[in-house]
């Protein structure tokens, strides 16, 4: 009769015996160990050389000082009995050290310190009394080799409207340059705050980096590795507030604990805390003493733990698919959670949302672009559009205001398909801009609000999926390299009806691996955004909203299969990028002489007009749009050409970017 073992006691037996050999292996080790002292003398030797350099107070005789491990500008100069001195003369004040013409910090790495460096020590009035703080920048730069470090140099002036950018006016008197030093890897941002000598309102601003040499820009949210020994001017952008990305972004949650308050806060060597040492000495009346035979022990005790432990994992039930589908969506509820300004936002928004309907039956989804002109996908209308006679042959007509199913008015007719394209496969080619028999429509024009495509985080769809009312749908991108996964974990999940089928014979709709590797081909680098959502059929052309409620694409399309149930289920669905769309938009407008309708267009003014307007006439160069051309030439020869905004863009496309220059000197 096999017995069933104490686990108790196995696990008390088998701890044992690893302590009593883990200790007495330690006691061998330590044998031949150095001291804790020892060892935290190689590790500073190994990580920073020793080196001396050189200071002076104002135009006083020069000092050498010797650095022999890791610390800071400062804390090397209280070495010395002068400095000690000189400190102790200047309490309350705030302590300037310039190297080089330019002022450092006093945590500046002392490893960044050249030998023969020659600095300057001076005093100047402090904005407040000097504070305490524990030496967290020390802790982190005593593990730091100078080559993981950067420098870089920053004016003490700003940009026009940026004047005053230090925190304490009396640098800006005698100081034109600061010298930051930065860890390789992070970002711009960081290294500014930490330093703690700019005003901490600048953060509010949209403000760069603009290289003093080659007036390059540098956003703040760049990584500092190219920066070193650069030097830069505080720039501002506009007056707007910065990108969110950056401004109460985790970025600011990257410094440590103390490195934001600044080099006003003077180190003191007293309290700064140091970093627990890893290898304590175990002296041998700590020992337990090793059990008799305890090795052949030990390997019978883990072959039964291991065995005891595998019977308890195979009574462990599964989780059920249905377990583990509401286990991910509880996680991906708590990411797509929106507040309560951003939802009251996309309700206003919602307002320029329709449904498309031919002959009275919903089809589709639309938006109010700009002026009294919907955009939708092409594939909605193509089946109804004679391309001969350039006419609609059905009925088409709006509804904004669908949000119930007992409401019947605010249906508006389409008189117009101005220009549309209807290549599904070919990114930003499925859209068609349909004109509204009325003029002055009570909806936001969404151009507006537009933007540019996100490469992760969470977005809103607002439509009509079904036929339906109207309603939102909040969910998540997947980003380009998660694009396979998505598509792999309906794969996996069609085995389960495959398996369905071969166990009952039930009837259910047979899905081939081959049909989900085509999707991950049709989609791998399609240039669209991607994501799963519940909306489709009748949703494509819905407006796709970002985190900021711009509206960054048209929804368009899915790959749909049925589950198990019956049930419709896409694998994964995507949407066309809208500023891409009214690029192409503009020059059907221009070919096809819908002038009317472009100056529409022209007089809805949006932040991102030049941009789109570049990337027109990039189109038209690359793909070399003869038609394009000649109906600008054409249209500029006609005399009187009344509309100065129409004009204007005319103009635009007859102008040749001139050369840069080349400075050969």
């Amino acid at each position: 009769m096999k017995m069933k073992p104490n686990v108790s006691l196995i696990m008390h037996l088998f701890f044992c015996c690893v302590f009593s050999r883990e200790k007495n292996m330690g006691n061998q080790n330590d044998e031949t160990s150095h001291p804790a002292t020892q060892h935290n003398a190689l590790k500073d030797q190994e990580l920073h050389s020793i080196h001396s350099f050189l200071w002076r107070w104002n135009n006083e005789g020069i000092t050498k000082v010797t650095c022999d491990k890791p610390g800071t500008v400062e804390e090397s100069l209280k070495k010395s009995a002068q400095f000690h001195k000189k400190a102790e003369k200047n309490k309350g004040r705030e302590l300037v050290i310039m190297r080089g013409g330019k002022a450092i910090s006093p945590h500046f790495p002392c490893i960044l310190i050249q030998t023969g460096d020659e600095l300057t020590v001076k005093y100047v009035k402090a904005l407040e009394g000097p504070k305490i703080q524990v030496g967290a920048y020390v802790s982190r730069c005593r593990n730091k080799r100078s080559s993981e470090l950067v420098m870089f140099h920053v004016l003490t002036k700003g940009g026009k409207n940026m004047a005053r950018i230090m925190k304490n006016p009396a640098l800006k008197a005698i100081i034109h340059e600061i010298t930051i030093y930065a860890y390789k890897g992070e970002r711009v941002k960081q290294a500014l705050k930490r330093d703690g000598r700019l005003l901490s309102t600048i953060f509010k601003k949209n403000f760069v980096l603009s290289n003093k040499s080659t007036a390059v820009k540098t956003e703040l949210s760049s990584i500092v590795d190219e920066l070193n020994d650069e030097t830069f001017q505080l720039i501002l952008l506009d007056k707007s507030s910065p990108p969110p990305s950056l401004h109460g972004s985790l970025e600011d949650a990257n410094l440590e604990p103390n490195e934001s308050q600044g080099q006003s806060e003077s180190v003191n060597d007293n309290t700064l805390k140091q970093e627990p040492e890893c290898n304590q000495i175990t002296t041998p009346g700590n020992l337990l003493p090793e059990i008799p035979n305890s090795r052949a022990m030990q390997a019978q005790l883990c072959s039964q733990f291991k065995e005891y432990v595998k019977d308890k994992k195979a009574k462990v039930p599964k989780l059920s698919r249905i377990q583990n589908l509401l286990r991910v969506d509880f996680g991906q509820n708590a990411q797509m959670s929106r507040e309560v300004k951003t939802m009251k936002t996309l309700m206003d928004l919602s307002e320029a949302v329709c449904q498309v309907r031919i002959n009275g039956r919903p089809h589709g989804t639309g938006f109010l672009l700009f002026g009294s002109c919907v955009l939708t996908n092409g594939h909605v209308i193509k089946d109804i559009y004679n391309e001969t006679r350039d006419q609609l042959t059905q009925r088409v007509s709006v509804h904004f205001s669908y949000e119930s199913v007992d409401q019947s008015d605010g249906v508006l007719d389409v008189v117009e398909l101005v220009c549309f394209e209807c290549r599904p496969d070919v990114p930003a080619c499925d859209w068609a801009l349909l004109k509204l028999a009325i003029n002055k429509i009570h909806a936001p024009a969404l151009l507006k609000h537009s933007g540019f495509l996100p490469e992760e985080g969470g977005i809103c769809i607002i439509g009509h999926p079904d036929g339906g009312v109207k309603k939102i749908d909040s969910c998540l991108i997947v980003p380009l390299q998660g694009r396979s996964k998505v598509v792999n974990t309906h794969c996996r999940e069609n085995q389960v009806i495959n398996r369905h089928y071969r166990e009952n014979r039930a009837p259910v709709q047979f899905v081939t691996s081959s049909f989900f590797h085509s999707v991950k081909e049709a989609i791998r680098q399609k240039a669209v955004l991607t994501y799963e959502s519940c909306f489709h059929h009748a949703s494509s052309g819905s407006p796709v909203f970002d985190e900021h409620c711009n509206v960054v694409a048209m929804h368009s399309g899915g790959y749909i299969y049925r589950s198990l149930s019956g049930e419709p289920q896409s694998v994964i669905e995507f949407a066309h990028p809208l500023l891409t769309i009214i690029a192409r938009l503009i020059i059907h407008m221009v070919v096809r002489k819908k002038y009317d309708v472009l100056k529409e267009y022209l007089a809805c003014s949006y932040y991102w007009h030049e941009i789109v307007m570049d990337g027109v006439k990039n189109l038209v160069e690359k793909q070399n749009l003869t038609d394009f051309r000649n109906a600008v030439n054409n249209l500029l020869t006609v005399a009187n050409l009344e509309d100065a905004s129409l004009n204007e863009f005319l103009k635009f496309f007859r102008q040749k970017d001139e050369p840069i220059p080349m400075d050969i000197s």
